[in-house]
């Protein structure tokens, strides 16, 4: 049995000023840099066998303070834009409130949240994960299926994809899921894939090997 760690970056500086950012390359705020630290003590007991991230330096700030704070610095890391959240387009910077007011509290909605709807020129949650899960299935999953320990440290929308394949969420279902920033999910993983068991890591740090 493997374990796999699904993590979304701490809050960034465009996330505490209320923009999209999609592929934009934005570093964490200070809360997101302690919302690593953090996270990587509710994991400090667990030995990781690898890593891997996107290209974005949210995420990658994230993951090297988690791996930081449990000493484990040392692992192997792969980073890939597979990984990397949903493209935005046009909205990318704007802030959403704002944007609201420009094309409507209904047509935004519709950006964010529907399944297969694209913002102008931008991904899908359907295009995110049409990028992210063949990545998943061929790079990731081999390794927790062989019984490895592995952490994921990515994004709201490609770990999204990600949820509602180990999740086998529907269309709909997915629309409700929201990933917070900064806390880890626990997968338990078969030998053939199966889910065993999960847990959203808060509180006392988990006290799983």
């Amino acid at each position: 049995m493997g374990k796999l760690i699904l993590l979304r970056h701490g809050e960034s500086q465009w996330n505490l000023e209320n923009r999209f950012t999609g592929w934009v390359d934005i570093p964490l705020s200070d809360k997101g840099r302690e919302e690593a630290k953090r996270a990587g003590e509710l994991i400090r007991t667990i030995h990781f066998d690898r890593a891997f991230t996107s290209v974005l330096s949210r995420a990658i700030e994230t993951l090297e303070i988690a791996l930081k704070t449990i000493g484990q610095s040392d692992i192997p890391i792969e980073k890939d834009k597979a990984l990397n959240e949903r493209m935005y387009g046009d909205l990318q910077g704007l802030n959403k409130d704002e944007t609201a007011q420009k094309f409507g509290a209904e047509q935004v909605h519709i950006w964010r949240r529907s399944y297969d709807v694209p913002p102008p020129n931008g991904e899908s949650l359907k295009d995110t994960a049409a990028r992210t899960l063949p990545y998943f299935e061929s790079k990731i999953m081999p390794f927790v299926k062989k019984g490895e320990n592995v952490l994921v440290v990515a994004h709201g929308n490609s770990l999204r994809s990600i949820v509602m394949e180990l999740d086998k969420l529907t269309k709909e279902e997915v629309l409700n899921l929201n990933l917070a920033t900064g806390v880890p999910i626990l997968y338990e993983i078969s030998s053939t894939g199966e889910v065993l068991n999960k847990t959203i890591v808060v509180g006392e740090p988990t006290t799983a090997q």
